[in-house]
């Protein structure tokens, strides 16, 4: 989903790209009903208002990516997480660049070590700070 959706991520600021992300989600909660995501979802009517109206700065990735599994013609949250985890680890790989590096690159935002953790999804990551690795990631490949 995110690679398909954001081939130029790494030509976007993070915020532009979180506002990209926002309106991705807005758009399912649009097309699969704001109810259908609360029954959907762990989230509270209020987050998926919140959603709907793009701003989803402070919401986890793995809350995205449950909003995004509600489109039938998605695959599920835990997939969707993993291809996300995978863009940020194959973008380091290709990008040939280890967490201090990635620290370092973005003025040490994050920790290296907070950042494998989130990368590794062994600690919660936001939209904020997906897209500020991402967008990091994918300006730095050769």
């Amino acid at each position: 989903m995110l690679r398909a959706e954001f081939p130029d991520a790494g030509e976007q600021s993070p915020e532009a790209l979180r506002s990209a992300y926002g309106s991705v989600l807005a758009e399912t909660v649009a097309s699969v009903g704001a109810d259908t995501v609360v029954d959907e979802t762990e989230l509270d009517r209020e987050t998926v208002e919140a959603v709907a109206d793009g701003e989803v700065a402070q919401l986890s990735l793995s809350d995205a990516m449950a909003v995004l599994a509600t489109d039938p013609d998605q695959p599920d949250a835990d997939t969707l997480q993993a291809e996300a985890q995978d863009i940020l680890l194959m973008g380091m790989t290709t990008a040939v660049m280890d967490v201090e590096a990635l620290a370092s690159g973005i003025d040490s935002q994050l920790e290296p070590k907070e950042i494998q953790q989130k990368i590794e999804g062994r600690y919660p990551m936001t939209l904020e700070e997906y897209a500020l690795l991402h967008s990091y990631i994918e300006s730095q490949k050769r």
